[in-house]
C-alpha cells in the first residue's frame, strides 16, 4: 500500500491540497455526486483526493484486518470496540482495492507518512492497521478504497466549469461518523443552503 506514486509533488502556490471539493449539481461525472473530497495533493502534475462521506456497506473495519491477515478470525471478537468507530470509506473511483488512512496527526511512520496539513496525514501501510488494531494508532482515523485522481490541469478546469466549490477541511467533516451530512454541513460552511443550491439547479 505504498502511496510514494501518489505523491505527485509538493503544493504549490495555489495549491488546493487540503481543502475540501464540494461536487456541484452541474457535476457531469454521477460517480462524484453529492461527494465531498479532501484533497491529500494538488500540484502542475495533478491531483489526488478521498471522498470522505461515501461509507462502504459491504466492508467492516474488523472484517479487512481479518482479509489483510493483520489479525486472526478467531481474534476479531477480542478487539477494543472503539475500533467499531473505525470507518471504512468508498474513496474513489481509481484502484478501489487500494486502501489509505486519513488521520490525525499523532501517528507518524518514517517514510510512509505523508503529512498532508498540521491536523491530517494520509498513511498506506499494513502497519497503521496493525497499530490501530493493537491501540497504538492514530486517535481518529478512516480507512478509504480507493481514490479520486486528476491529471495536470484537470482539475483546475474542472473548478472553472462550476463543477466544484472549495471549502476548509475540518475534523468533523473528514472524521465523523454522520456521513449523511457532511454534503450540507460543507455547504454551509461557505453560507450556501443546500435546499437554494438544489433549486437552482433545478432551473439551470
Amino acid at each position: 500500500m505504498s502511496i510514494n506514486r501518489l505523491m505527485i509533488g509538493r503544493p504549490e502556490v495555489g495549491s488546493l491540497e487540503g481543502q475540501m471539493l464540494i461536487a456541484m449539481p452541474t457535476m457531469g461525472d454521477q460517480r462524484f455526486s453529492r461527494s465531498l473530497v479532501y484533497l491529500c495533493a494538488h500540484s502542475a502534475e495533478g491531483a489526488m483526493g478521498i471522498i470522505v462521506n461515501r461509507r462502504s456497506k459491504s466492508i467492516k473495519f474488523t472484517d479487512l484486518l481479518v482479509q489483510l491477515e493483520v489479525i486472526g478470525e478467531e481474534d476479531a471478537i477480542r478487539l477494543p470496540p472503539s475500533l467499531g468507530a473505525v470507518q471504512v470509506l468508498r474513496g474513489g473511483p481509481v484502484e478501489k482495492g487500494r486502501g489509505f488512512v486519513l488521520h490525525s496527526p499523532d501517528y507518524h511512520a518514517a517514510a510512509a507518512t505523508l503529512s498532508i496539513d498540521p491536523s491530517v496525514s494520509l498513511t498506506a501501510t499494513v502497519d497503521i492497521l496493525r497499530a490501530i488494531a493493537q491501540g497504538a494508532g492514530p486517535r481518529r482515523a478512516v480507512l478509504a478504497l480507493g481514490y479520486a485522481g486528476w491529471a495536470g490541469g484537470q482539475l483546475e478546469e474542472e473548478i472553472q466549469q462550476n463543477g466544484w466549490l472549495t471549502c476548509a477541511a475540518d475534523e468533523n467533516l473528514l472524521f465523523d461518523q454522520d456521513h449523511a451530512s457532511k454534503y450540507d454541513r460543507a455547504l454551509r460552511k461557505l453560507g450556501i443552503n443546500p435546499a437554494a443550491l438544489v433549486s437552482e439547479a433545478g432551473h439551470a
